[in-house]
């Protein structure tokens, strides 16, 4: 049975991965993580990973950027495995997370969702058909609470074209007061936020003529704990430190 710690337990993705996690009979929760201590799923909650004593055999991280380095030492000193996928991460937190990747195992995806990253495979596709003979957007639309714009998310898709296009893009956030024409090597992303939207992510290929268009919409947050629990089975099963993502775990 797969020992799990949830990181952030108490935090709305936490609660939603708990519930997933305690109806799988393959899964035991046997702690959280998280600044609110109340154990309110049945399982002990630390607000210092290092106050856990026992056996994990991986963590699944719904936090925030700020609980990173907690984590780090905690899979250091443990080896227990990681899976993050938290967003908003700076260039200096993804350097020590690249940095421990070299030491234990630590799966990393701004989005947990299958269905989403077959969506980026999709769009890898598209953009070495489509080349510079179309116009990249994305359009991405999140509840209201969301603090990250533009989400992980959309720039994980940007980064997904960028890998396919025949030119180095350039990411362009803000067109107010740019009075120019639209450049060919732009990838623009814009951020929409408001009501309960759990979110939607629209890639929009503007052509001669014709427009073609992606979308992946997410009815629920259950999609993400559900991706989120399939990374850390497969994650405590590779055994060997590295960095491993959503591609490694749908090439299986």
């Amino acid at each position: 049975m797969l020992k799990l710690i949830i990181s952030g337990c108490n935090g709305y993705m936490g609660r939603v991965t708990a519930a997933i996690a305690q109806g799988d009979p393959e899964v035991s929760i046997v702690a959280g993580f998280d600044v609110i201590t109340e154990a309110r799923d049945g399982f002990p909650v630390y607000s210092d990973p290092m106050e856990f004593i026992g056996k994990a055999d991986v963590v699944v991280d719904f936090s925030a950027p700020a609980a990173l380095r907690g984590l780090i030492d905690f899979g250091l000193a443990t080896g227990a495995p990681l899976v993050l996928c938290t967003t908003g991460y700076s260039d200096e937190d993804t350097e020590i997370i690249e940095n421990a990747a070299k030491r234990i195992a630590i799966f990393k995806s701004a989005n947990m969702s299958i269905g989403i990253n077959l969506l980026a495979d999709l769009l890898r596709r598209a953009c070495a058909v489509l080349g510079d003979a179309y116009d990249v957007e994305i359009v991405e639309r999140h509840h209201r609470r969301k603090v990250d714009a533009p989400s992980g998310t959309a720039l994980m898709l940007a980064d997904a074209a960028a890998s396919a296009l025949p030119y180095e893009p350039v990411h362009v956030y803000d067109r107010q007061g740019r009075r120019q024409a639209r450049e060919v090597r732009e990838i623009g992303i814009s951020s929409v936020r408001g009501g309960t939207i759990v979110g939607q992510h629209d890639v929009i290929f503007a052509g001669l003529d014709e427009v073609i268009e992606l979308r992946h919409t997410a009815a629920s947050r259950d999609v993400f704990a559900v991706g989120a629990l399939r990374a850390a089975k497969y994650l405590a099963g590779v055994g060997s430190p590295g960095s491993y993502s959503m591609e490694d775990l749908m090439g299986e």
